[in-house]
């Protein structure tokens, strides 16, 4: 099998193979869900609705009047018992609301669109309808999908990704999804085509996962539009949009630049699934399916979530955790972020929960010049260079050397063999960057 990449990454393992096998389970609706009002990258939302109001399952919740935001909905039938500050995976706290479960079957259903039409619809038509599903990327940055199909004036959009690479170790759920509803996502992969203006459609997918692949190869025919299925290499963090563009078209985005810029609008396929899903059955972005794993964990799953489900509900279904429990991270490994509270609630662009009865404590020593960094960092940048930039507060010289370029993917703290934190202090540098541009704007 030919396959493609870019330079640069690292091979971590993968342990995938401890939930590749494993279908999809419906987690049950919980009493309780808690749907924080900052759950895309954009404008925060404010609710529409208060406390003791009842609801139905898919009825809009929270909006604002913004481009760049997308709107949320109640994930199951019942009543608003508190709009209050709640743990969030991500911020530590924020305002959420809180819905009691009523017990009831009723849903508050869009119009599905007509799957026979959908390229006679127009494409302003498809993006605010995308925007009214509260659409937006399920990979784990959750960026409106309604805005990225939606090219600014004098740029047109040529190629659509699906991305359907998912490089981080342990998660499968996009795995999963490829193989179990892959009608769904030829359904919104149309839509997306259709809505961004794309005249071809590429599927890259990584060639761990053969049997997905050889499934694509068969379904893609019979789809009413030319699909391409490209067999990516196996190599982190190939589901980066940058980089997955890098590989399959060999085109470059521009630094500071999106991919509009080369042409190209990137969707998960979870994403499309998605999408699909609302135009068969006329219900917005409710659930999403994650993957809890980790060594910590008794039963490993895929599941498809109600999203405001508590990780402290989901832990029972997944047969508990064994003891010792050190960490708990929302997301894959390289660039999860670690959960203080297991009161959080899963969110749009939550990927998964990994548990872990152990974990690896690096010591820090002096940086050796050995340029593993370098030559692993999938940017072109000088990790160590930059990481000493802003040990020494030396933020401006950072800005120089594209410190705003990095994607903190890893892979360079994950090659130092000094154990030094180098993405924590290009993070630092960014944010220090970003605040004093902020500062000066005003």
């Amino acid at each position: 099998m030919k396959t493609k990449t870019f330079p640069g990454g690292v091979h971590p393992p993968t342990y995938k193979e401890i939930t590749a096998h494993k279908q999809i389970e419906v987690f049950p609706f919980p009493e309780r869900l808690v749907l924080p009002l900052i759950q895309h990258t954009g404008a925060p939302l404010e609710p529409i609705v208060k406390k003791g109001d009842a609801v139905k399952r898919g009825q809009k919740i929270a909006d604002v009047d913004a481009f760049v935001t997308a709107p949320l909905h109640a994930s199951c039938s019942g009543k608003i018992s508190s709009i209050e500050e709640w743990f969030h995976p991500v911020r530590g706290k924020c305002l959420a609301i809180v819905l009691e479960n009523d017990g009831s079957s009723e849903e508050e259903r869009r119009n599905p669109l007509p799957i026979s039409e959908i390229e006679n619809q127009q494409p302003q038509f498809l993006r605010e309808w995308l925007r009214e599903g509260g659409m937006v990327g399920l990979g784990g940055a959750a960026f409106p999908t309604h805005v990225k199909v939606s090219p600014p004036a004098g740029k047109n959009i040529e190629f659509l990704i699906i991305n359907g690479a998912e490089c981080e170790p342990y998660l499968t759920c996009d795995q999963r999804l490829m193989l179990e509803e892959i009608s769904k996502i030829g359904i919104g992969l149309r839509i997306l085509a259709r809505a961004s203006g794309a005249s071809r459609v590429l599927v890259g997918i990584e060639d761990n996962k053969p049997e997905v692949i050889a499934r694509w190869e068969e379904f893609s025919p019979h789809l009413p539009l030319p699909v391409e299925i490209v067999p990516l290499k196996t190599k982190y963090p190939q589901g980066s949009e940058k980089h997955l563009i890098r590989a399959i078209l060999n085109r470059e985005v521009p630094s500071g630049g999106l991919p509009l810029d080369v042409g190209v609008v990137v969707n998960n396929v979870q994403t499309t699934w998605a999408i699909g899903r609302m135009a068969e059955e006329g219900l917005p972005l409710i659930d999403r399916v994650i993957t809890v794993s980790g060594d910590a964990i008794a039963q490993p799953k895929n599941l498809k979530v109600p999203i405001g489900s508590l990780l402290e509900d989901i832990i029972p279904f997944c047969g508990g955790v064994r003891e010792p429990l050190k960490k708990v991270v929302m997301g894959g490994p390289m660039m999860g972020i670690a959960q203080v509270s297991l009161s959080v609630p899963v969110i749009k662009g939550t990927s998964g929960f990994l548990f872990f009865q152990s974990v690896w404590e690096k010591k820090e020593y002096p940086c050796i010049r050995c340029a593993r960094c370098v030559n692993s960092c999938p940017m072109n940048l000088i990790p160590s260079w930059l990481a000493r930039l802003s040990e020494f507060e030396a933020f401006e010289e950072a800005k120089a050397a594209r410190a705003l370029d990095c994607i903190e993917c890893g892979a360079c703290a994950y090659q130092c063999p000094a154990g030094i934190p180098l993405v924590q202090l290009i993070k630092l540098a960014k944010s220090e960057i970003i605040r004093s541009s902020r500062k000066g704007g005003d």
